[in-house]
C-alpha cells in the first residue's frame, strides 16, 4: 500500500495534468503510473523528476535498451521492486529478449558477490585502476 494517495487526474491540478499530459505525450500511451502518481503529491518534485528522468532517457549516446537494463541492473542492487518489474517492461517494449535478460540476471548477480567479496576482504585497488 502506498505511504501517499495516487493522483487521479479528476483531483489533479493544472500543473500536475500539464506533467500527466507529457508522459502521456513522450511515452504515446494514455497510462500514467503509480510512481507518477505517487509524486503528484508534491507537483514540483514531480515536474522536476519527469523532467530529468526525459534527460537521462531520452537519446544520448547509450542505446535505450542499455538505459533500461542499467536501470534494472540498479534497481535490483537497490532492491527496488517498483523500478525492477516497471523497467524490465520498458526493455521488453524496446526489444529486450529472454536470453538478454538472463544474461543481464547473470552480470548483476556476479557484480552483486565480487563486489561482497572485495568489501568483505576490503582488497586495496590496484594501482593501475586509478588512472
Amino acid at each position: 500500500m502506498a505511504t501517499l494517495p495516487l493522483i487521479s487526474d479528476a483531483e489533479a491540478n493544472a500543473e500536475v495534468l500539464a506533467v500527466f499530459d507529457d508522459i502521456r505525450a513522450v511515452r504515446g500511451t494514455e497510462y500514467v503510473n503509480n510512481f507518477w502518481r505517487a509524486l503528484a503529491n508534491d507537483p514540483a518534485l514531480l515536474a522536476a523528476t519527469w523532467g530529468r528522468l526525459k534527460e537521462v532517457m531520452g537519446p544520448g549516446e547509450l542505446d535505450p535498451l542499455v538505459k533500461e537494463m542499467l536501470y534494472i541492473a540498479v534497481s535490483v542492487a537497490n532492491g527496488c521492486e517498483y523500478c525492477i518489474h516497471s523497467h524490465t517492461a520498458a526493455a521488453n517494449a524496446k526489444g529486450m529478449t529472454l536470453a538478454q535478460h538472463g544474461e543481464l540476471m547473470s552480470v548483476i548477480g556476479m557484480a552483486m558477490q565480487t563486489n561482497g567479496l572485495v568489501t568483505a576482504m576490503q582488497v586495496p585497488v590496484d594501482e593501475a585502476f586509478l588512472t
